[in-house]
């Protein structure tokens, strides 16, 4: 069996119109030494049968199907399980990858001896368009992080064994970030990257558009999970929703 050096963890529901730009995005990388692991989260299997048709020549593809629907999160437990490589690697669906993304970022970890990496990213839409950059600080730590989530999920590299006791959850949105936040606690720093290796795909239907899901997903994230008590939990969730608008404000800026 081929050894791998990169698992690039992809969960799918029903985005058909952009899981083949995705994985070629991906299969496109000029550094060869990786697999894709689509944890296909859906009932209806006819996406299924026609993204492997699509990448049947793929051997670097693999497929597993989940017997119910998950969710993003599980669904990334499950790829990260079936992961042998030393680094994993994370992509949504609808977003996509600069050329050079995972060879930059293995020579830049391995150089620097760090362990968890993220980048800058663009924010394109429905169509391809380019709406706004966003740019990333060298590196961020638990007091950075707590106020505002600067990561893009699909721009994020790490080593293999910072995921061994850590775990995404079910939440609809911020399942990610309680990640973060929770490797933050191990680690000192996330670093980054001010290289643009992503794009980010902002749609109307996507979970992270929905204002009131992510402020009830915040809530629970910060009482429940990280256990602070009601009334810092609710000072949190206002200043993570205020540091989004900011952001909101200031892509708008840059685009007019």
């Amino acid at each position: 069996m081929k050894r791998y050096v990169v698992s690039v963890i992809i969960p799918y529901f029903k985005k058909k119109e952009y899981i083949i730009k995705t994985l070629n995005s991906i299969f496109n990388q000029t550094y060869k030494y990786f697999e894709v692991i689509l944890i296909y989260d859906d009932k209806n299997l006819e996406d299924y049968y026609y993204i492997k048709k699509k990448f049947k020549h793929k051997k670097n593809l693999k497929i597993v199907l989940n017997d119910k629907n998950l969710g993003a999160g599980l669904s990334r437990n499950k790829g990260i399980k079936f992961s042998k490589a030393k680094y994993i690697s994370f992509c949504d669906s609808d977003d996509l990858w600069k050329k050079n993304k995972l060879n930059h970022q293995i020579h830049f970890m391995e150089k620097n001896n760090i362990s968890l990496l993220h980048s800058s990213y663009n924010i394109i839409d429905k169509d391809d368009k380019k709406l706004g950059e966003y740019k990333i600080k060298k590196k961020i730590n638990y007091h950075t992080l707590i106020k505002s989530c600067d990561i893009g999920l699909s721009t994020v590299i790490l080593k293999r064994k910072l995921l061994k006791n850590i775990k995404f959850s079910n939440m609809r949105t911020k399942e990610d970030y309680l990640v973060w936040l929770k490797l933050l606690k191990k680690e000192k720093f996330i670093y980054g990257t001010k290289k643009v290796l992503a794009s980010w795909r902002k749609t109307d239907g996507s979970l992270s558009s929905f204002f009131f899901q992510k402020v009830k997903d915040a809530y629970f994230m910060y009482n429940s999970k990280l256990e602070y008590n009601f009334f810092s939990s609710i000072y949190y969730v206002i200043r993570l929703s205020y540091y989004a608008l900011l952001k909101k404000i200031k892509i708008f800026i840059k685009i007019y």
